[in-house]
């Protein structure tokens, strides 16, 4: 690393300079770190530290019995909670040999939809905020009630629903649920593009994001960077599509796997913005499919103390903000033996280690922001 030396008169110009950003800081979105090295006004060397929020929920899920980890997986990227728990209880259902009921594929499609959009939508609001847009994340929380408030009626949870769980939901759908859920949606759907107008179409956006921060796919590979980012660079790979779970495998002909080849914090947000849109439209597609689906049991009878067999499997989903997996080993307790989580934030706030240097401090922010991470989903 290179020492910070104070020199006087010109001697100083020459000088590199160690900058500190964060952790505590706006907008780094959470206690992050950013150690810069600086020449002037440019970044020479840019070194993310994490850890300030370590949950150590890893070490957790050997202490919690398959019912209760749940909880733990729900937590580490609070802006995407249903698809968290999904890719645990998905672990143990593969452990188990348990088939899930139709009806409870379809509910889980559904509600992961309606939550990508629910991350889509703080990101589309509060990127534009960072580069001096306040008005976009007033819409943003508008058109985020209104999905919240149909969530919020199923799962009984803002935040955390905990409405997975191994072998199906929680509990039936309220009635009536369905009809409220697709009129939110065409909400929803109806105001969709003030992002084109307001946000993209605004000059002032374009110029500070266009050929800003441009990840090449290398880097992406390299880092196993994941989600809209790798998409944005060119990286076509979704696993709705590319590994169908769930119901994904029947909603082909509506999913849309967006990409750009860019690279750049533009191109970053036309991917989330164009995947928002097409969540919505898949939401659509699932409640035409359950409209027609017959009645029936939405979760599978447990025994009261549950235990997964001896071995072990990887159980991974496309969760908005990318690739989310578990790991699960298990001795044939009721509690994992190990459950390692392979968070999406955590390999892509990584790439910053190459986006960064050579990009000036003024336009760290922006590059910061374009990357779409939960601090949280960092430090697991």
């Amino acid at each position: 690393m290179t020492e910070t030396t104070v020199g006087i008169g010109g001697g100083a110009e020459s000088t590199d300079m160690v900058l500190n950003i964060g952790p505590q800081h706006p907008s780094t979105h959470g206690v992050l770190r950013l150690k810069l090295v600086l020449d002037g006004e440019r970044i020479q060397h840019a070194e993310p530290v994490i850890g300030y929020m370590h949950r150590g929920a890893e070490k957790l899920f050997e202490a919690r019995d398959y019912r209760q980890i749940v909880m733990l997986a729900n937590r580490h990227d609070w802006l995407s909670a249903f698809s968290n728990e999904l890719g645990v209880v998905m672990a143990v259902e593969r452990m188990l040999g348990m088939e899930v009921p139709e009806r409870a594929v379809w509910t889980r499609t559904l509600l992961a939809e309606l939550n990508r959009v629910l991350n889509h939508l703080m990101f589309l609001g509060s990127y534009p905020l960072e580069l001096g847009g306040i008005t976009p994340v007033f819409h943003a929380f508008r058109e985020r009630e209104e999905l919240q408030a149909v969530m919020e009626e199923v799962s009984g949870g803002r935040m955390h629903y905990m409405f997975n769980r191994v072998g199906g939901l929680k509990e039936d759908l309220p009635l009536g649920w369905l009809g409220r859920v697709r009129h939110a949606v065409a909400s929803v759907r109806s105001r969709m593009d003030v992002y084109d107008r307001l946000v993209l179409g605004n000059e002032i956006f374009r110029a500070r994001t266009r050929g800003v921060g441009v990840l090449p796919a290398e880097a992406v590979h390299a880092y196993g960077v994941s989600g809209p980012i790798a998409r944005a660079s060119g990286v076509d790979f979704d696993l709705r599509r590319d590994e169908p779970y769930l119901a994904y495998g029947e909603l082909q002909d509506t999913l849309k796997v967006v990409t750009r080849t860019e690279g750049d914090c533009l191109a970053r947000f036309e991917c989330l913005l164009e995947q928002t849109h097409n969540a919505l439209d898949l939401a659509d597609a699932c409640l035409d499919r359950m409209d027609g689906l017959a009645p029936g049991p939405i979760n599978q009878r447990l025994p009261k103390v549950l235990k997964a067999p001896e071995g072990h499997t990887y159980a991974w989903t496309e969760n908005p903000l990318g690739i989310n997996g578990y790991y699960l080993v298990s001795k044939g307790e009721k509690t994992p033996y190990r459950l390692k989580l392979r968070s999406a934030s955590y390999n892509n706030i990584q790439a910053l280690a190459v986006l960064l240097p050579g990009t000036l401090v003024a336009d760290m922010v922006a590059i910061l922001g374009s990357l779409f991470f939960v601090v949280g989903d960092i430090d697991k």
